[in-house]
């Protein structure tokens, strides 16, 4: 009867023991994680032209295209919502329209030193008219789908880009080859 007594002490000792080193470990974990909550991470702002770098190139494949890129230049993660809006020339009366068929499952997200990119469709033989133009017009919309910030305007290459009525962008992509893909 004494040996199962003090086996049943032993017992009750260790389990305690073993309760007070998880409480403690448990407490350890939850300051830590108090103290990580309390951590702010840096708030994403919307994508604009004063925080990206622009570029546009022309791309041999497909045809027909061009490709832009918007790079994070800031020190905070940016939202690069839905499309950018694009003016084909100086004089272009409306921004090209957007492909919907390209709007991606969610809002891009650009940390800095990350791009986001656009494929646009230059023309089309099935559109109208055209002309070549020398600059491209680019906002960046805001997440109620606004025109924000202020136009950056970039040169087009080779002195130039033949536009016509078939002429379209895609939504903000987070590859080159998504973009170019449509």
């Amino acid at each position: 009867m004494r040996i199962a007594t003090r086996l049943a002490s032993r017992a009750t000792a260790s389990s305690v023991v073993v309760a007070a080193a998880l409480a403690l470990v448990g407490f350890q974990a939850a300051g830590q994680t108090a103290s990580a909550a309390t951590k702010k991470a840096p708030s994403v702002v919307t994508c604009t032209t004063a925080n990206t770098k622009l570029t546009v190139t022309r791309e041999s494949r497909p045809i027909n295209h061009l490709l832009l890129k918007a790079t994070n230049t800031g020190t905070r993660p940016c939202y690069a919502y839905i499309a950018p809006y694009l003016r084909a020339g100086a004089d272009a009366q409306a921004p090209l329209p957007w492909a919907k068929e390209t709007t991606p499952q969610a809002v891009v997200t650009l940390e800095p030193g990350q791009s986001a990119y656009a494929g646009i469709t230059t023309y089309s033989p099935d559109g109208e008219g055209g002309s070549k133009v020398k600059t491209l017009g680019v906002f960046f919309a805001d997440k109620k789908a606004e025109a924000t910030g202020k136009e950056k305007t970039l040169k087009l290459p080779n002195g130039g880009v033949f536009f016509n009525s078939a002429a379209t962008v895609t939504y903000w992509q987070s590859t080159a080859k998504d973009a170019l893909s449509w």
